[in-house]
């Protein structure tokens, strides 16, 4: 079994509110989840309001394959319109 790991911080330089914020992130979470077949929460900067740190988990038996959705949905998040992936980090364990 491998549990792959994907913490990406994002910048949401429209946001103008919490609200806007919320509903950027929501919006890729959403997408994130649909799409990959992953769990996805943001895990750090709630409040913050042009900032988010976001956790995405995959679980598989085959660690190129883990990697591999991991990383197409690090090139997803950088195409994305409301967000600007700042930095991003890939564990698997």
């Amino acid at each position: 079994m491998v549990v792959g790991v994907l913490q990406l911080s994002l910048a949401i330089p429209g946001a103008m509110s919490l609200k806007d914020k919320r509903r950027a992130i929501k919006s890729l979470k959403d997408r994130l989840a649909a799409r990959h077949n992953v769990s996805v929460a943001e895990v750090d900067q709630l409040d913050a309001l042009r900032q988010s740190v976001i956790a995405v988990a995959m679980v598989s038996n085959d660690r190129r394959f883990t990697e591999s959705c991991l990383a197409k949905i690090v090139d997803e998040v950088q195409m994305h319109r409301d967000v600007v992936l700042q930095d991003y980090g890939i564990e698997l364990s």
